[in-house]
């Protein structure tokens, strides 16, 4: 197994979309857990992604939903039934929300701390907004893409691992060179070592591929949504190099990017 503790690709801009979609997280998360267990199953099936809300987009027939949630030790445990509307206004913002809501700390820690480790630096290649516009558009897709696979599907997808999957897709192609510090499990051999991005990236995904293929060919596996994962980080290889055309890397440490944002001693220029 292989864990990403940091890469040793500086960055010069501070991060700020990336903190923003992480504190979000986390305060959807923190908010989710102070509420009572049904009330976060209602929420988790209402505003998780449902391929079959999708499918049946307009049709005027609710789609009848069974959640599947994972409790504090990693369980999988089987949830009530619900029914669910199939109008647009109600199926569309679903692509969005998802990727805001988490089945546990654990899973939220996971997503989260891959974004930052990956994230910071496809930001600063492509400055605040496109990279936060980069992160939603190729969430959709990445959910799109799980939809294609299973459009009949009636549990509800949550997590942000498919746009996470998008920025490791643009890391990838981006900075393919870069090493990624890396704690290694292997039986109960452990150790850490640097691999090449593109090393390190290309073995995620080829796990993700094969996980995928096992799935379409029947092979029962824990509930992941493989297929978003899939389909974020081929979109996030091919958005990357458009939307950085012609967007120069930026000029300044984000060291003194914090430093003009956050120092109040400065006197300013003297009085006449």
């Amino acid at each position: 197994m292989l864990f990403p503790l940091y890469d040793l690709l500086g960055h010069r801009r501070l991060p700020l979309a990336t903190i923003l979609i992480i504190a979000i997280n986390f305060v959807v998360t923190a908010w989710m857990s102070s509420l009572p267990e049904a009330r976060q199953t209602r929420i988790s099936i209402e505003y998780g992604f449902i391929p079959a809300r999708l499918t049946n987009i307009g049709k005027g027939q609710p789609v009848i939903a069974r959640a599947q949630g994972v409790d504090w030790l990693g369980r999988v445990v089987q949830m009530p039934v619900a029914q669910l509307s199939t109008d647009p206004s109600e199926v569309y913002p679903t692509l969005l929300t998802t990727m805001f809501l988490h089945g546990g700390w654990v899973h939220l820690l996971m997503n989260m701390w891959m974004l930052w480790v990956f994230g910071n630096n496809v930001e600063d290649r492509l400055g605040h907004l496109v990279y936060l516009a980069f992160y939603l558009g190729g969430g959709v897709i990445a959910t799109l893409a799980f939809w294609a696979s299973a459009p009949e599907a009636l549990m509800p997808v949550v997590g942000a691992s498919g746009a996470v999957a998008v920025v490791l897709g643009g890391y990838a192609v981006t900075f393919p060179a870069a090493k990624i510090r890396t704690l290694l499990f292997l039986f109960v051999f452990v150790t850490i070592i640097d691999m090449p991005a593109l090393v390190w990236l290309g073995i995620w995904f080829i796990t993700q591929l094969y996980s995928g293929l096992m799935g379409l060919w029947g092979v029962q596996l824990a509930p992941v949504a493989f297929w978003s994962h899939i389909g974020g980080f081929v979109a996030g290889m091919f958005m990357m190099p458009l939307l950085s055309l012609g967007a120069s890397p930026p000029g300044k440490d984000w060291h003194q990017e914090i430093d003009e944002m956050f120092r109040f001693d400065d006197p300013g220029p003297p009085s006449p």
